[in-house]
């Protein structure tokens, strides 16, 4: 029976995330010291005082929430994962939690991921979708076909758990996209609160600003199989997991896909490292009955 350790990603910070890590244990305030240092400013400050305003800043949300998830995973005595994930940001914790990346040079690639995210959403205005309780085929059909017909950017983003699929764009796009998707069945269509398009091609400007300094990084062959957003099967080949890293700014999260084949490769304990507990929601609804629980 295989043990599944999970990272979070992008959205679900909190004002006081990690707090209680940092006054309760010495080395997670090491941790969390170290990372002040090297982001050169106190990100320790803003994730336990700061507003919610304050943590939605794309350069603040990504090192946070891969702060949080690593140091409260670093906390599990003992923890010796069979195989790791992470939704999007998460896949960074994971490739910390499995010996790929060291925790210095995986915070300063996710610095640089989340800078380059946000010049892009700047370059290119764009959102996201949520769309419920419709097909995944379906809600694929329907963004091509609005893309074909207007032709503005909208595809299949994040395939988080059957019945929710969150697609990215542009603003136009999106909307039209939207309005199909209610029409066509979809219980909601709602358009999400975020910066940018991610996970679409409108982030190629990232994408090849990120593919330089994961290049330049020294990647491990892993201790455990690595399921990857972009090809959601288990990787363990150092530069096949750099190039699967790199095409995930612009690829889909293919969760869904990706829990269903850790399932099949044995997986039976889902454990969620970092805030909140959106994965193993997710991962209850793909199997429910999967034994799911977290730490933060």
């Amino acid at each position: 029976m295989a043990h599944a350790f999970i990272f979070p990603g992008q959205g679900s910070q909190f004002s006081g995330m990690g707090k209680n890590l940092y006054d309760t244990n010495s080395v997670s305030k090491e941790m969390f010291e170290q990372a002040n240092d090297i982001l050169g400013f106190r990100i320790s400050d803003i994730m336990f005082g700061g507003s919610d305003e304050d943590l939605k800043q794309t350069n603040v949300t990504q090192p946070a929430v891969f702060l949080h998830s690593i140091i409260a995973f670093k906390t599990l005595q003992n923890a010796r994962p069979d195989m790791v994930a992470g939704h999007s940001l998460g896949e960074f914790s994971a490739l910390v939690a499995n010996n790929v990346l060291s925790f210095e040079n995986a915070l300063m690639l996710v610095s640089i991921r989340a800078q380059a995210m946000q010049r892009a959403c700047e370059m290119n205005p764009s959102t996201m979708a949520a769309v419920l309780a419709l097909a995944d085929e379906k809600v694929e059909e329907i963004c091509s076909a609005v893309t074909a017909e207007t032709g503005e950017v909208v595809v299949a983003a994040n395939y988080n758990c059957p019945g929710q699929l969150v697609i990215s764009g542009t603003i136009k796009g999106i909307d039209i996209a939207c309005e199909k998707m209610k029409a066509a069945g979809a219980r909601r269509a709602l358009v999400l609160p975020v910066g940018g398009a991610f996970h679409s091609p409108l982030m190629m400007p990232a994408k090849e600003e990120l593919a330089a300094a994961i290049d330049a990084t020294h990647f491990n062959d892993p201790v455990c199989p690595v399921y990857q957003n972009v090809v959601a099967k288990a990787v363990t080949n150092a530069a096949e997991i750099k190039r699967n890293l790199i095409d995930q700014l612009t690829g889909a999260v293919r969760w869904t896909q990706s829990v269903e084949a850790m399932i099949a490769d044995g997986a039976k304990n889902f454990t969620e490292a970092g805030p909140g507990k959106v994965l193993q929601g997710l991962v209850q609804k793909i199997n429910k009955e999967m034994i799911c629980d977290g730490v933060s």
